[in-house]
């Protein structure tokens, strides 16, 4: 039973052995990010990438996508990558091509390259919508290519949170995921996957004062966890992300009662034809980090 949203379920089913099931409690609990890319844009975008670039491009996709997404990256020879890894898995990435196609969240494909020493100039960001680059850099200077995607929970985390916050409390650390925007990012104390942003708070001085800008469940959660120090939310404002909220107690308990009945709801299946080659991606990913 997957308590998760639906490309996590889709990881899960390709990762488990055939022997096992995964089942979603509500098929409507997806990712916003994820449903950013989709196959009929990404094969418009590398069509004309390669005719742009030429065979100089590797893909890389977050697991904040879809397993057709991952398919695609896979099949081209590329890797998927997660908030803590997506580092070394570009530092792989830039041994294999020039340049890297970077999916669906153009916020932390950005923070990890400019983390690599890669300007912010020598990067483009890819419209899908429109089908074009937005670049202001000579084509041949560019080594990262965007896509237009983001979480809409973390970008909504703007500079302002930080200024208003520093300004009633020149006291208070600023820790943030990076799928915040790069200007927000730049602006924090420090910045890290969840597990680093958990890690982090642990670890951190009783009495210490922390803003968090990730999403809100897990904020209020190390506030439950860490009574003897001070934590709040960057954006005291936000809201939880929708999609990932529809997994409660109420469907956990339907979904239980249904394969007591026999009768396994919101089973999560991947075609043996697209898992193949996300295998290649997911398993290319583990070997490097």
């Amino acid at each position: 039973m997957f308590c998760g949203v639906h490309f996590m379920a889709e990881t899960a089913d390709m990762l488990t052995g055939t022997d096992q099931t995964v089942i979603l409690p509500d098929m409507r609990a997806g990712c916003s990010m994820a449903d950013m890319a989709d196959m009929q844009q990404t094969n418009r975008a590398w069509e004309k990438l390669q005719h742009i670039f030429g065979d100089t491009i590797i893909p890389l996709t977050y697991v904040n996508s879809t397993a057709e997404i991952k398919a695609f990256v896979g099949k081209h020879g590329g890797a998927t990558v997660t908030s803590s890894n997506a580092k070394k898995v570009l530092e792989w990435a830039f041994t294999q091509k020039k340049r890297i196609l970077f999916l669906p969240d153009q916020h932390l494909g950005r923070n990890t390259a400019y983390e690599l020493g890669i300007p912010l100039e020598d990067m483009a960001v890819w419209d899908p919508i429109q089908d074009q680059l937005e670049n202001e850099a000579e084509q041949n200077d560019i080594k990262v290519i965007l896509w237009k995607g983001h979480c809409s929970v973390h970008e909504k985390f703007t500079v302002k949170n930080i200024n208003d916050l520093r300004e009633r409390d020149s006291d208070i650390r600023i820790i943030v995921h990076p799928e915040c925007s790069h200007e927000v990012v730049m602006q924090s104390d420090d910045s890290g996957s969840t597990k680093y942003i958990i890690d982090a708070i642990s670890h951190a001085q009783p009495g210490s004062k922390w803003a968090i800008g990730t999403e809100m469940n897990l904020v209020q959660r190390l506030i439950q966890e860490h009574s003897d120090k001070q934590i709040e939310s960057l954006n005291p404002d936000m809201c939880p992300c929708l999609t990932m909220n529809r997994i409660d107690l109420p469907h956990l308990l339907w979904s239980l009662e249904q394969i007591e009945k026999g009768e396994p709801a919101g089973v999560i299946k991947v075609p043996k034809v697209i898992q193949d080659d996300a295998l290649l991606a997911l398993n290319r990913m583990l070997s490097i980090t």
